[in-house]
């Protein structure tokens, strides 16, 4: 009887750690003046990953909930959030975002160049988180939220002045536009 409990016993431990979700730390040298670092935090069971940007005020967060195929980033020196739909041909699967990151921990920005989605920010805020599913209801309840779409390539050149960038580590980088993001 103890001989199968243990083969049993390690089963679970491994079935267990293959769904955790764990933290990389990268610094990314890439950000204003050298400084800040990113934690990305992928949950396989969830199917989520998170990004933190931990640079003083001009810190963000940005939570990839694959299950709903929304996307969300609290920009925490605008005091809003931003929600647009993941792009999935551009933005890395949960699986692959799990292989780069573990690939180049500690390593820092690699070629090829990241690349790049622009966003449109919608002024008028959203009344109902719920339909971006709970994780993304979760970030940014109780804090103005706002609905992204996608800039085509074609107009990149007329909202140059009014972009946030959003820089997920060496992999994406990300832009919001518009009059709620404007930078002072």
């Amino acid at each position: 009887m103890k001989f199968t409990m243990i083969p049993i016993g390690l089963l679970g431990l491994f079935i267990v750690s293959a769904f955790a979700d764990y933290n990389i730390n990268i610094n990314d040298d890439g950000n204003t003046a050298g400084s800040g670092q990113q934690t990305v935090s992928v949950n396989n069971e969830h199917n989520v990953a998170n990004i933190d940007n931990n640079n003083g005020w001009n810190s963000w967060n940005t939570l990839w909930d694959y299950n709903t195929g929304f996307a969300a980033t609290r920009i925490f020196d605008k005091k809003s959030c931003i929600v647009h739909k993941m792009k999935t041909d551009v933005m890395p699967s949960i699986q692959a975002l799990d292989a780069l990151v573990k690939e180049k921990k500690g390593k820092g920005p690699r070629k090829p160049s990241p690349k790049g989605l622009m966003y449109s920010v919608n002024p008028n805020q959203v009344d109902d988180l719920s339909r971006f599913g709970k994780n993304i209801a979760g970030m940014c309840q109780g804090i103005p939220t706002y609905v992204a779409d996608e800039i085509p390539r074609a107009n990149l050149f007329f909202y140059v002045r009014k972009c946030y960038s959003a820089d997920i580590l060496w992999i994406l980088n990300i832009s919001f536009c518009g009059s709620t993001v404007e930078n002072n």
